[in-house]
């Protein structure tokens, strides 16, 4: 079929192709009466996936010579929105309210060229297609009157609320949390219609608000009963003959370091010197293909989750506990599969030798980062002592670490350091306590060692010419890279923005303002100006790291592109890959890459989201109360204030009576108009706590100063 679909696509590129109806394409083609019905039902399959379009007189063209763009459109709370396309090159289309049709927050949309580009205005659009729903269940919270109800949505970027005639109520009170159907969509000005299905509770009830979210997100909250039945079938033993055939690594120091609540450790490493002052490095990954075989109920269910999601008060993971915390997870002292890339790396942090192989290990110790750190930076007597037979490999490993991150600095790879928080909540799910999560040796041990062994997979597998799941980082986008460099100049620091800049420039900025008052100011700024990091079939290379050849090798318990290029591998390794195999591989690294990449965008939203319910949570108990901040946005309204336990709250313009305040966006400062005050991104202030809202995930500061404080 996709064969079909090619020589379609082809046929209605050519410059001398003008729209023509199904009945037409079907007489060029020659198709068979008999194949009539599939071949317009591949039309119709075309049409759905934005590929082709089919105008009012029913003639179908490609998209790009009609002047319109497919992809996902992103709703604002104040009722417009932008079109994302699904090609990477063309830059966001901004949609008026009045041309969004009836469009909501990541429906599938196809838009229509309005207005080009000019200097000072983006390109505008009008919706003229939605080729598919994403709200057909909404989370919000219920209000009742006297003859109907509403639903206000949790998703702000769903703007409308949906009106709920008396009869689908079901039950739900004023302020629960429900779930509703949308049964009729919006319409000019109507807005959309539902009837309620699910009620999870009164809003201010305990673990409503994470439920709500899980909800909103459509995560799954259970396996299938046959995925859960499957993983219970696994065997626990593994058999001789799948042990004889592998390398025997039993006997080697081989570790887990991960923090103290995981439970799903998939990499473990081991290392030695070689008498040649060479390092021999051991990566060692749990073999989760050898559980989760190809099409299996285990396998599609992994495939549609693509991810595990780390919520505030729970882990959704990607495969069932048996597997991610029992069979799969490299406990201590016990045999487990594992696939391992050993590294023969020389004192420039070069790998010079390498080999990837299947593997039976029993790690030895069950590390925590914690434990390591007191190892190796605390210098902890106890801790030294109760591991002292590992003592002289984390020495080894620290020593290693420091000359992979130090080649990896040399050829311009980019170093935040921006610091994650970690939020302690009480048995009710309250937050008590939030703080910065710190990155110690440990830490950076186990990520200079993944991604080196991701380098290597990477790279060994290109040249092999296998279809493969790359993770890319495509360089930043020109004019964003432009504004970035116009800002820092005014504050002394010297950039030439050009087409295909290479990270070591942008790296010699972070290094010029390290630990000047203005880091954080232009450390923040520079993130923003960096595109996203994907997953795609394609070796396009890695900017952020400065790498040519990357993939995600290291997590296939927690993330299924890695459990995708283990099949890849072990097939490549034992002969098994022909051109059949090709050609299958080449589809699904496709459909894998794109699967993952929306997936882990999703899981990033819903864990950022439970993050700031829980923070504002927090600094709901802590009205009136004042702290040392950091400017880390300035806009038109106000500025945001981040604290040193990572919450972020705003300044809002009518909070700053002292003068009246411009915004100067070129510069991201509010300048007072009598006084001259000047507010910049990065400059310290005091803030109090005046008010928070839960249900908009918003804290309001207001500034403290002189006798206030």
């Amino acid at each position: 079929m996709s064969i079909i679909k090619d020589k379609l696509l082809a046929f209605m590129k050519e410059e001398a192709y003008k729209p023509m109806t199904a009945e037409e394409l079907s007489n060029i083609f020659d198709v068979d009466f008999k194949e009539l019905k599939t071949f317009y039902k591949i039309l119709d399959e075309m049409e759905e996936e934005g590929l082709i379009v089919k105008t009012r007189k029913n003639r179908y063209g490609i998209l790009e010579k009609m002047n319109l763009v497919v992809g996902k459109l992103q709703g604002n709370p104040k009722g417009y929105g932008f079109l994302i396309p699904d090609d990477v090159g063309i830059e966001d289309i901004y949609v008026s309210g009045e041309n969004m049709n009836g469009a909501m927050n990541n429906d599938r949309v196809i838009v229509k060229i309005l207005k080009e580009r000019t200097a000072n205005k983006r390109v505008e659009g009008e919706v003229i297609r939605i080729l598919k729903r994403a709200n057909n269940k909404v989370v919000g919270t219920f209000e009742k009157s006297q003859n109907f109800g509403f639903v206000i949505p949790d998703d702000k970027r769903i703007y409308q609320d949906i009106f709920i005639p008396k009869a689908d109520m079901n039950g739900a009170k004023t302020g629960y949390k429900v779930v509703v159907e949308v049964t009729k969509w919006p319409e000019n000005r109507r807005n959309p219609e539902g009837r309620i299905i699910e009620i999870l509770g009164n809003k201010d009830k305990p673990g409503v608000d994470i439920l709500s979210i899980i909800k909103k997100y459509n995560l799954p909250e259970e396996f299938p009963e046959e995925v859960e039945e499957y993983a219970e079938s696994i065997s626990e033993e593994i058999p001789e003959k799948e042990i004889n055939r592998r390398r025997d690594l039993r006997n080697l120091k081989i570790v887990t370091i991960d923090g103290e609540d995981a439970k799903d450790l998939d990499d473990a490493v081991s290392i030695e010197k070689l008498p040649n002052g060479k390092y021999r490095l051991g990566v060692h990954i749990a073999d989760v293909t050898y559980y989760v075989k190809e099409k299996s109920p285990l396998d599609k269910e992994a495939f549609e989750r693509a991810t595990s999601v780390y919520l505030v008060d729970r882990v959704i993971p990607m495969l069932p506990k048996k597997l991610s915390n029992g069979l799969c997870s490299l406990n201590p002292k016990v045999d487990r599969l594992t696939l391992s890339c050993v590294m023969t790396i020389d004192s420039t942090g070069k790998v010079v030798e390498h080999e990837i192989f299947e593997s039976i290990i029993k790690t030895s110790e069950r590390m925590t980062y914690t434990d390591v750190t007191k190892i190796l930076r605390d210098k902890d007597e106890d801790t030294i002592k109760r591991y002292d037979y590992l003592y002289e490999d984390f020495k080894l490993m620290e020593e290693l670490c420091k000359i992979l991150y130090n080649k990896r600095m040399q050829r311009g790879a980019l170093d935040f350091d921006f610091e994650e928080c970690k939020i302690i909540l009480d048995e009710k799910g309250r937050p008590v306590e939030i703080k910065p999560y710190e990155r110690e040796i440990a830490n950076r041990i186990i990520e200079e060692f993944m991604i080196v062994c991701n380098e290597t997979v990477a790279e060994y597998m290109y040249w092999a010419g296998i279809p493969f799941v790359y993770r890319i980082h495509e360089n930043p986008d020109e004019e964003k890279i432009r504004v970035f460099s116009e800002f820092i100049y005014n504050l002394g620091y010297y950039l030439k923005p050009v087409a295909d800049m290479h990270p070591k420039v942008l790296q010699e900025v972070l290094n010029a303002v390290k630990d000047k008052p203005e880091q954080v100011i232009i450390d923040t700024l520079l993130l923003r100006s960096l595109k996203q990091a994907r997953y795609s079939p394609e070796s396009t290379g890695h900017f952020g790291l400065a790498s040519r050849y990357y993939c995600h090798f290291t997590s296939p318990i927690r993330r299924y592109p890695d459990l995708t290029i283990h099949r890849i591998i072990k097939d490549y390794i034992n002969g098994r890959i022909d051109e059949k195999k090709m050609q299958k591989y080449s589809k699904f690294v496709e459909k894998a890459s794109k699967q993952s990449s929306d997936m882990e965008r999703l899981a990033q939203e819903a864990e950022r989201e439970t993050d700031d319910l829980k923070k504002v949570e927090y600094m709901s108990e802590r009205i009136g109360e004042v702290y040392d901040g950091v400017i880390s946005s300035v806009t038109s309204f106000g500025m945001f204030v981040e604290l040193p336990n990572t919450i972020e709250g705003l300044v809002h313009m009518s909070n700053m009576d002292d003068d009246y305040y411009i915004y100067d966006e070129k510069h991201y400062t509010l300048i007072g108009e009598k006084f001259k005050k000047v507010y910049r991104l990065g400059d310290k202030v005091k803030v109090k706590v005046v008010k928070t809202d839960i249900d908009s995930r918003t804290i309001d500061f207001t500034l403290v100063e002189g006798e206030e404080e």
